[in-house]
């Protein structure tokens, strides 16, 4: 029986080299396969078809675009190198914990040019598009007319070129409603994570680290996109910013086959980028849905706390506070707030 081994006894494979976690490179599948299989025979480590207590470890977004210094969206953190440093201690994290870790679940923020929260989605009276970064589209903005909808971007998110009045009504609608849901103001990001690109992969350390969970354990890591709607914002991977249309319409839906996968586990294990924005907005609307059903749920939820960190924009924006903020409330809802180096079997 599997989750019998203390963390001490797992040591982290030689192939492990910290210094590469902030590169990108192939990871050597066929070579890693081979090391897995024998770590799973020399540490006696079972399948995870076989654990007591069955632990998914929840990977929001950990993607080149937010982990790699060069990329569009890295997540510095306060401290500047804030997504490396994470990634560093997840994969030592991975790999002490093999056999407490039943599933790996992989979410993959997933855009193409044409979205709304892209620069060339809005226009002003200039001709010009928002600066990504440092433009926050607000209602004032939209009731001024200071930014408008582009029609030149009417034919390739709607079906035919003449529904740019209601492209136009709905841009108005979004933001008005990001207000008054209490959502962050519209932000106009630069591009990022994009379907068919090298910022859409997983962080290669880490990807080795999953592969090598994945032939150790015996257990198919589960890739989950989120983003692709050009229609709205989706931050959480259990739902996107706006559900609906002006006329209450449905324009997306939420993930409710991902929320039940997660919330058949004992416990869901929760780290990933950013923590101000895709980590708290989808642990938010975890609990908001545990919460509708049985409050008791959200002790199955423990957050790494030193494997993720917020979006600072140094001299623009800083998200460390909120994300502290909605930490402690996530704990105020029964989650746990660990850190990656407490043993897992300390947790309980």
């Amino acid at each position: 029986m599997s989750n019998t081994l203390s963390t001490s006894q797992i040591p982290i494979p030689k192939h492990f080299d910290p210094e590469q976690v902030g590169q990108v490179w192939r990871v050597p599948y066929q070579e890693r396969l081979h090391e897995a299989r024998a770590w799973a025979q020399q540490y006696n480590i079972s399948p995870a078809s076989e654990d007591s207590v069955r632990t998914c470890l929840l990977l929001v977004d950990v993607q080149n675009t937010f982990c790699i210094q060069e990329f569009e969206l890295f997540v510095g953190g306060r401290s500047g190198n804030g997504a490396v440093e994470d990634n560093i201690r997840l994969c030592q994290f991975i790999y002490r914990n093999l056999p407490h870790i039943s599933k790996i679940a992989c979410t993959l923020d997933t855009h193409t040019a044409m979205q709304i929260f892209h620069e060339i989605f809005w226009i002003n009276d200039a001709g010009e598009n928002p600066i990504p970064l440092q433009t926050l589209i607000t209602q004032e903005d939209i009731e001024t007319g200071k930014w408008r909808v582009n029609p030149a971007v009417v034919d390739s998110v709607m079906d035919n070129a003449n529904q740019y009045a209601w492209l136009k009504e709905y841009g108005e609608h979004y933001v008005k409603t990001l207000t008054a849901d209490g959502k962050y103001p519209l932000t106009i990001w630069p591009y990022h994570a994009m379907l068919g690109g090298i910022g859409h992969a997983v962080v290669s350390a880490v990807d080795e680290a999953i592969f090598f969970h994945a032939i150790a354990r015996n257990s198919q890591t589960h890739y989950e996109t989120k983003g692709q709607n050009p229609l709205t914002e989706n931050y959480s991977v259990l739902r996107p910013e706006v559900l609906n249309d002006a006329e209450g319409k449905p324009i997306d839906r939420k993930n409710k086959d991902f929320l039940q996968m997660l919330l058949s586990y004992d416990r869901v294990i929760i780290a990933g980028q950013a923590k101000s924005h895709c980590v708290a907005w989808t642990v938010s609307d975890l609990l908001e849905e545990i919460q509708g059903t049985d409050a008791t749920l959200a002790e199955k939820i423990y957050l790494m706390d030193d494997l993720t960190s917020p979006v600072v924009v140094p001299d623009v924006v800083d998200y460390t506070e909120s994300a502290e903020s909605a930490f402690l409330q996530f704990a105020e809802a029964g989650a746990h707030i660990v850190q990656s180096t407490e043993p897992m079997e300390n947790w309980i």
